[in-house]
């Protein structure tokens, strides 16, 4: 159990730290240019929505883009409406994370490492700098995820787990409160479906049948209650800004809960 729960631990300490390489480096590469293009957005709700993909797809982080979004808000620069349409776009560009997870890329972990170490500290060019650092943390954030994936696979033929499991797919509502708790707990709705991913890719061996630990009746709700349990990053950074502010932090809130 010890090992278990200090894998995971690792795992996902490694997994949030690379991510957060990841999204400091791509945020020295095109940052600026991302908070220039969310200023000049349009009223346009449906350009609104592509800015806000595009511009949490490089960040890697539709926290970042909530907050950065409602500090232009307090500063007077796009109203609600803008806002909305950002923050939408936001929900959309965070998948992102979950399909690279997706695509298996684990196997090549240590090659990503190894090339951005190489960049970061060969390169003479700040711009190498940071591309070295985008990539390193890449294939540090595959790195926890398959420290995760290690650990977690004698669950497969842990009895109690597979039990707890099931009583997830009879009770959505457990999963999603677990989603929810979670992610607040965490901070990174992405870190959670990352460890959820690593749960399903575990085979389950039923006599002649191989099924996923964690089925895709068990897995959703989770999924949806970590989209609303990263909400919290928002109403926090709203704290003390103006009522503009506050109603785009509870638009991103009413969003996730009612999607």
């Amino acid at each position: 159990m010890k090992q278990l729960i200090f894998g995971v631990a690792g795992g996902l300490a490694l997994f949030i730290y690379g991510m957060n390489l990841m999204s400091e480096g791509l945020k020295k590469v095109a940052g600026e240019k991302m908070r220039k293009i969310l200023e000049v957005v349009t009223k346009n709700p449906f350009i609104g929505v592509l800015v806000g993909t595009l511009v949490t797809a490089i960040l890697q982080s539709s926290s970042a883009t909530t907050v950065m979004v409602i500090g232009f808000i307090n500063a007077g620069l796009i109203n609600l409406q803008q806002a909305i349409g950002v923050i939408m776009g936001a929900n959309i560009g965070t998948t992102i994370t979950a399909q690279l997870i997706a695509f298996k890329l684990g196997d090549y972990a240590y090659l990503f490492a190894a090339i951005g170490f190489m960049f970061y500290f060969a390169g003479r060019k700040k711009q190498s700098k940071y591309l070295g650092q985008v990539i390193f943390g890449f294939g540090v954030l595959f790195i926890g995820l398959n420290t995760m994936s290690n650990v977690l696979k004698p669950l497969a033929n842990d009895s109690t787990t597979l039990n707890l499991i099931a009583s997830m797919s009879k009770n959505r509502f457990l999963g999603l409160l677990i989603g929810t708790v979670l992610t607040v707990v965490v901070q990174s709705s992405s870190a959670v479906i990352g460890v959820l991913q690593s749960l399903a890719s575990q085979p389950v061996v039923d006599g002649e049948v191989v099924h996923a630990l964690i089925p895709l009746t068990a897995a959703v709700p989770i999924l949806l209650g970590s989209n609303i349990g990263t909400t919290i990053t928002a109403i926090l950074a709203s704290i003390g800004s103006n009522h503009t502010a506050k109603r785009s932090a509870l638009s991103h809130t009413l969003f996730n809960v009612l999607g």
